[in-house]
């Protein structure tokens, strides 16, 4: 059986469940979401491997390039990603790593920059399954009329990283 290296990692916004898998990493998660169970279903049997909590390199080096990116020091992240999910799962998050630092967006623009405009639900339900938070910025999306929407860490996490990410798009 693969195994899955995991390890909690204490964040100034939450706690994340980190993950990684043939060095790239796999999950970088709230561990105290709702659809923790489903995501972590979906990881190990998607790569039929099951969770060990043991650290690696690609963790450690995400925990540092968090810490850089909390102090305002990193403003993207050069970790490799192994997002594991359906095609267009994958596509909605490439979509997601495109909007720009200090950005946000809506799940109408978003359908609509990945070539798939009349997909806008099918698109919040992909976002809403990104097992890859902050790497790939599912906070970066708001609702049409500007407003904060449904986050997994919790809308107070998401408005904490769009503070960081506004303050510092401003320097």
């Amino acid at each position: 059986m693969n195994t899955i290296n995991v390890q909690t990692h204490k964040s100034p916004v939450g706690e994340l469940l980190l993950g990684s898998y043939d060095g790239k990493l796999c999950l970088a998660d709230w561990k105290y979401r709702r659809m923790r169970t489903t995501i972590d279903k979906r990881l190990e049997k998607g790569l039929n491997a099951e969770y060990v909590e043991e650290s690696s390199d690609v963790i450690e080096d995400t925990i540092l390039q968090m810490t850089e990116y909390f102090e305002g020091k990193r403003k993207a992240f050069d970790i490799p990603l192994l997002m594991v999910g359906t095609d267009f799962q994958k596509s909605v998050w490439q979509g997601l790593i495109k909007i720009t630092y200090g950005t946000t967006t809506s799940y109408l623009e978003l359908s609509k920059n990945i070539g798939n405009e009349k997909a806008v639900r099918a698109v919040a339900s992909a976002n809403g399954a990104n097992a890859i938070s902050i790497l790939i910025p599912c906070h970066r999306i708001i609702g049409s009329n500007g407003d904060l929407v449904g986050y997994a860490g919790g809308l107070p996490a998401k408005k904490k990283l769009l503070e960081i990410e506004n303050n510092l798009f401003s320097c």
